[in-house]
């Protein structure tokens, strides 16, 4: 090879290797990340790559960092922000910032489920958090039960709903009568719940779930549970 083509050629980096990686998995799922596929993406042999990631486990864990470090630019960095909105207010605009940042890339729950380490922005995200409760006078005592309460919608992701757009409950929109009596059998309440307000009710999800309205339902019902242990 030339040394003018040396030169024009990009030189492969961690960062690089990362960038092709989260655009695999963005694209394709997280399963299509093969070191064949990679390798491939960015016109290298696979031991090229080895040189600056030693392995699969390794390209998962620098994906789970490059991801938080977009999640601390998305809400204004990882330290609690001075603000006009009380802790509740700016911790909901907080896991909301980083819900658009798992919207983007919705195969990050299932690496997450995978890893054994938090890696360190992961770490100071989860800092600032606690930081930005105990400035709004919540105790270590409340805040830590608020992590656990918080659980995985901290990071903004419920296992409850899913991260690819679709809707997580359509069987409601889409059932027929004959559906809603077999159903009938087998879950009455929830049968006489969807045949009630799925096509009655113009305002009401349930025939077929807004995600982003059931996340922010279900976080706002913690922080205002939250907040009134902290009073």
């Amino acid at each position: 090879m030339s040394e003018r083509r040396l030169a024009e050629r990009s030189p492969l980096t961690q960062d690089r290797v990362l960038e092709a990686a989260t655009a695999i998995a963005d694209r394709d799922g997280i399963d299509a990340l093969t070191m064949r596929r990679l390798a491939d993406d960015l016109g290298v042999e696979a031991m090229s790559i080895y040189y600056h990631l030693p392995n699969k486990n390794a390209i998962l864990d620098g994906l789970v960092e490059r991801i938080f470090t977009e999640i601390g630019a998305e809400v204004g960095g990882f330290g609690a922000q001075t603000s006009d909105l009380s802790w509740s207010q700016s911790l909901r605009a907080r896991i909301l910032g980083a819900r658009r940042v798992m919207l983007r890339h919705p195969w990050v729950p299932q690496v997450l489920e995978s890893r054994s380490t938090l890696c360190p922005a992961m770490v100071r995200y989860i800092d600032g958090s606690v930081a930005l409760m105990r400035a709004g006078g919540v105790s270590f005592d409340l805040i830590h039960h608020a992590l656990h309460a918080l659980g995985s919608r901290l990071h903004g992701f419920t296992q409850e709903l899913r991260m690819d757009g679709a809707p997580s409950d359509a069987a409601g929109a889409a059932a027929s009568e004959a559906e809603l009596a077999q159903m009938m059998q087998l879950a009455p309440n929830r049968a006489a719940m969807l045949a009630e307000v799925v096509h009655d009710d113009p305002d009401s999800t349930l025939g077929w779930c807004d995600d982003q309205t059931e996340f922010e339902f279900g976080l706002d019902i913690l922080l205002d549970g939250l907040e009134r242990r902290a009073r």
